[in-house]
């Protein structure tokens, strides 16, 4: 069966695409920047790519014709805290044009859990899709999630991070409200468990793990799992303003997602009936056996997507690609170079760099820098990375966004996400000549910005010194050349 899969590169669709390709079907997928596709290049030959962006008007010709089944998968939470359902609207709008031309057979589109009769502008907006969705020209199959719980989810890691780093917490009333959080693993056994079944066909359905819980009820189950006690306080009069101040501050998630986040955690979000289920003979995990088995993953490095990747948990939410092209003329620069002798140590090294690696050299004046870009309300150092030695274009990186990954030509190029007066690069490459290359390159935006980079240029002497000799390792000799 040819599928198309849309938002292929979300935290959803890298869960969805080994099972529909394990499954033996042929996979088209939908991503608005080709290059930011974090798949390796043995799965890169199994799939078709296309580049499309639903936020603009829809390209007669641009999606192949012969698609039966599509997944819609595209959110838009995350990028706005005003125009998010805006965005999702049009979106789902320009969807629908070019399904007129795909004809597909289904649409199986993950939405939330509605049931609420008030709820937030995200399930609001979420409800409007499903509402534009059924207009089209094809059998809509909806079904609709809480909290999905699965190593790199936004919920899973803002959980670990309040009961890892706060013993105590002193929690806003929104912490009492009831949801119903599903495994990561069950919301893809039932996003394809319905591919062309035709009972599911017109229809909506809540999924649900077997749990129903409040949040505080989650974070002491965490714990326990964990095999740790965590005490948990209440408070009435912690406003939403202040709960996505504390969410944004305590947890690596960005200011946005967290206002969007206290505004549903406010709304119950329980499933109305199990229904599909028994269609389907699903038997979800518990939300504990869910938390297990996400800290399986994490041990066994088998992570296969985060929240975090997506450019919406950093500054920006457009293409980075312009950005690839690092300028040579009105910028300033700090260069360094060392003759090495083992290149593939190095490189293994460099591909290893920032998350729980650390910086190499001085990792507590990097830890200070986040802090202080967390303070003026950048991203900080939580993000980490998802994988401790993959990068792939597209992938956060601490406060950094990784624009290039090319391990053969043996250069990773990062820009910074952090708020700055200006725009800054970080580059390592290393070529057959063996000589390591670490360039810092830094775009200031007016006197500020020159100001900001000669005041932080003693500590550039000392940091990125020490961090390229501890990356060459042993053996390593001054370069002739230095550019």
């Amino acid at each position: 069966m040819k599928i198309l899969l849309t938002g292929a590169n979300g935290y959803i669709g890298m869960r969805l695409l080994p099972q529909l390709l394990q499954m033996g079907h042929e996979v088209v997928c939908a991503v608005r920047d080709e290059t930011r596709l974090s798949v390796d290049a043995e799965t890169r030959k199994r799939i078709e790519v296309v580049e499309v962006d639903f936020l603009q008007p829809p390209q007669p010709g641009l999606l192949p014709a012969d698609v039966e089944v599509v997944y819609y998968l595209i959110h838009s939470m995350s990028a706005s805290t005003t125009d998010f359902d805006a965005r999702e609207a049009r979106a789902a709008e320009h969807f629908l044009g070019y399904m007129e031309e795909v004809r597909p057979r289904q649409v199986i589109y993950l939405s939330g859990i509605v049931n609420d009769q008030e709820l937030s502008k995200h399930l609001r907006s979420r409800k409007h899709v499903e509402e534009l969705l059924y207009q089209g020209a094809f059998n809509l199959t909806v079904l609709r999630a809480g909290i999905i719980v699965g190593s790199g989810s936004s919920s899973f890691e803002i959980i670990r991070d309040l009961c890892e780093k706060l013993p105590v917490m002193i929690t806003p009333k929104w912490v009492l409200s009831r949801t119903q959080p599903i495994a990561i693993r069950d919301v893809i056994r039932f996003l394809t468990g319905v591919m062309g079944r035709e009972d599911t066909f017109g229809e909506s359905f809540d999924i649900g793990g077997p749990d129903v819980l409040t949040y505080k009820e989650m974070l002491q189950g965490y714990a326990r799992v964990r095999g740790f006690r965590n005490w948990i306080f209440t408070v009435p009069v912690m406003t939403p303003k202040l709960s996505s101040y504390w969410l944004y501050f305590v947890t690596s998630t960005s200011y946005k997602l967290a206002v969007n986040l206290v505004d549903s955690m406010k709304i119950e979000v329980v499933a109305r009936d199990n229904r599909l289920a028994e269609m389907l003979g699903i038997h979800p995990h518990s939300y504990e056996e869910a938390i297990d088995m996400a800290f399986r993953k994490i041990e066994q490095n088998l992570v296969v997507s985060s929240w975090k990747d997506s450019l919406v948990s950093g500054r920006f939410d457009r293409n980075l690609e312009k950005y690839i092209q690092v300028p040579r003329y009105g910028v300033l620069t700090d260069k360094k170079a060392l003759k090495v002798q083992d290149r593939e140590a190095v490189l293994e090294r460099v591909w290893k760099i920032g998350g729980t690696t650390g910086w190499y050299y001085m990792d507590g004046l990097w830890k200070l820098r986040g802090l202080m870009d967390k303070l003026a309300g950048g991203v900080g150092l939580r993000r980490g990375r998802t994988h401790p030695d993959k990068i792939y274009a597209g992938d956060a990186l601490d406060f950094w966004r990784v624009l290039l990954a090319d391990r053969e030509e043996g250069r990773l190029l990062l820009f910074a996400e952090m708020r700055l007066p200006g725009e800054a690069w970080l580059e390592f490459r290393i070529g057959p000549d063996h000589i390591l290359h670490q360039n810092a390159t830094f775009r200031p935006r007016g006197l500020k910005g020159r100001l900001y980079w000669y005041s932080v240029l003693p500590f550039h002497y000392f940091i990125f010194g020490g961090m390229i000799r501890k990356l060459a390792g042993t053996g390593w000799a001054p370069a002739d050349s230095q550019d």
